[in-house]
């Protein structure tokens, strides 16, 4: 069967909004995929995000393994392990403020790592 993307774009466009939508489910549904646009896209759009040069990365929670998160954060701050479990315990707080995408991300995957709920801002 050859396909033939102008019928089909002729045929969508004498489609009901509703046929549509019923369209979308079943594509989703046969192909196991989401036709919904990704956060990245959608945060992009607002336009904000796209021109953003520096990340403040906040601690959003400690997880279960808070001693790897503490020895996480007093690494990567350097302060002293009382401050890092001071800092550890506030959560949610900032652990580094206007760091770069790279060295925001780079944070954010060892924070994890160790068990912790990361967001930068």
């Amino acid at each position: 069967m050859a396909f033939d993307k102008d019928a089909i774009i002729a045929s969508l466009k004498e489609a009901s909004i509703s046929d549509l939508n019923d369209l979308v489910k079943a594509i989703e549904d046969e192909f196991d995929v989401s036709a919904a646009a990704p956060v990245a896209a959608a945060g992009a759009a607002g336009g904000d995000s796209a021109a953003k040069d520096s990340y403040t990365v906040e601690l959003t929670e400690p997880g279960q393994s808070k001693v790897k998160v503490i020895k996480a954060v007093k690494d990567i701050t350097g302060a002293s392990l009382m401050d890092a479990k001071k800092l550890v315990d506030a959560a949610p707080s900032e652990i580094k403020k206007d760091a770069k995408e790279d060295e925001a991300n780079d944070i954010k995957s060892k924070l994890e790592d160790a068990g912790a709920t990361v967001t930068l801002k």
